[in-house]
């Protein structure tokens, strides 16, 4: 017998709100922000973002079959009316984590976060009812509406947290207060709002302020600020610390590692004892996120062999990493799908990644798009790329935005194929150039858009 999520009542106990029309005793099993995407028995909630207010779409989502909408205006039937729905929603995100049982994990990082957040998730669904944020919604909306969504009889919670400025981690993490907080790396993202990577190291680090007490947090050690990491969890008071990666001297270390075309092998040792661990992916940095996931695994209670079983089907996601063949088996277009996000670590480890990957029967391309909100170094970063990118084995090179103007200038135009400020610009050059038998990789922040791209591409290759 399922329970509901929340009844009505429970929802005015939470916010404080008052809606008179409605029962009490009306389940809630749902809660959206999104008047196009509602679940059964939904609560709607009617946040203000950057391009829309929820206030608009109220008549929308009750007319779409939502039992109830969170809102700070407006009158009419089933609303519940509180000061602030974003508060309101955050009010109902705290009630959640109060009456949870769940071991709780909260992951955050410059590059891999998302993917380690599956990994991780992956590996506890296969011990216990798994909760876990979908997408990337890791704001300060999409945490708070991914914790209101916890299930009570949830064993275990995975909760994603990301930045784009200093303290916007800690009101997060101590939202969340994970018993496990994962660190995946530090890099340079962000760089806009900051004066160094240091400082991007520190406000990664503010997710100790919400660590349950006796709880433990897991670094990766590969990077050269780990000992900034290390530093601020000592100040914060942290007792349980694991380090994981290469380097010599962690508590799960990476010891040998091999990748084809479309897996990694590596050994992992831990407390004396190796643990062979196969992935459908390829890439050092896959093999990092999985080890995350074994280490989160192994403090949560879950046997490192249940783990290693369910990594073995873990697979990349779209727009980070995901390998498609496309079209006719015998001469296929090999598109990877790296779309979602970009900064130079990312850049590199998907590069590195393509440098492996042999075209199926044609040429390997790669369509890069600028790497967003990196200030005053973005022309040195962008160029930094170019021996990765001659590493990588590409024949046709396409860039795309303002910032890859400095990577297209260190290449040279004898190099670069083409060069465009939009995505839309380069869509039709790239689709007049791609032939069955290719392999091309698309990679750039997500404001780029080269997702369309990759639409277009599949819609072109597949014919649908």
């Amino acid at each position: 017998m399922t329970t509901s999520l929340y009844t009505v009542a429970e929802i005015l106990a939470a916010t404080g709100g008052h809606a008179p029309d409605l029962d009490p005793v009306t389940p809630i099993d749902s809660i959206s922000i999104d008047s196009r995407e509602l679940g059964p028995n939904a609560l709607f909630v009617a946040i203000r973002g950057d391009r829309f207010d929820g206030h608009d779409f109220v008549d929308t989502a009750l007319a779409n079959g939502a039992t109830a909408a969170l809102v700070s205006r407006g009158e009419g039937p089933g609303r519940v009316v509180v000061p602030d729905a974003l508060e309101g929603m955050r009010d109902i995100a705290q009630a959640a984590r109060a009456r949870s049982r769940a071991a709780i994990v909260g992951v955050t990082g410059s590059v891999g976060k998302t993917t380690t957040k599956e990994a991780i998730r992956i590996v506890l669904e296969a011990a216990g009812s798994t909760h876990a944020s979908i997408k990337s919604f890791n704001n300060h909306w999409g945490v708070p509406l991914m914790l209101a969504r916890l299930p009570e009889g949830a064993q275990f919670g995975v909760f994603e947290m990301g930045m784009s400025a200093a303290d916007e981690i800690r009101p997060l993490s101590q939202l969340v207060r994970p018993h496990i907080a994962v660190i995946t790396t530090v890099a340079a993202a962000h760089l806009e709002a900051f004066d160094s990577i240091d400082g991007i190291a520190r406000a990664k680090a503010e997710i100790f302020a919400g660590l349950e007490p006796g709880g433990t947090v897991v670094l990766n050690a590969d990077h050269p600020h780990i000992g900034i990491l290390l530093e601020e969890a000592h100040a914060a008071g942290v007792q349980n610390i694991v380090t994981y990666g290469e380097a010599c001297g962690v508590d799960w270390q990476i010891l040998k590692i091999e990748t084809a075309a479309d897996k990694s092998f590596a050994t992992i040792e831990h407390d004396g004892v190796q643990y062979e661990l196969v992935l459908p992916v390829p890439g050092r940095h896959m093999v990092a996120n999985a080890t995350a996931a074994l280490a989160v695994a192994h403090i949560a209670g879950v046997e490192p062999e249940v783990a290693l079983r369910a990594l073995a089907s873990f697979g990349a996601q779209a727009g980070r990493g995901q390998r498609s063949l496309l079209g006719p088996r015998e001469k296929p277009l090999l598109l990877i799908d790296e779309s979602y996000n970009a900064n130079t670590a990312s850049m590199d480890a998907a590069l590195e990644v393509f440098a492996a990957q042999a075209a199926p029967e044609g040429r390997k391309v790669v369509i890069l798009g600028d790497m967003l909100e990196l200030g005053a170094q973005s022309d040195a970063l962008h160029a930094s790329l170019k021996p990765a990118v001659l590493a990588s084995g590409a024949e046709r090179i396409y860039l795309v935005g303002s910032g890859m103007g400095a990577l297209a200038a260190a290449l040279g135009p004898d190099r670069v194929a083409a060069h465009t400020q939009t995505s839309a610009e380069m869509a039709e050059i790239v689709l007049n150039d791609l032939a069955y038998g290719d392999a091309v990789m698309v990679k750039g922040s997500n404001g780029v858009g080269l997702t369309k791209i990759v639409d277009q591409i599949r819609q072109r290759f597949t014919g649908h």
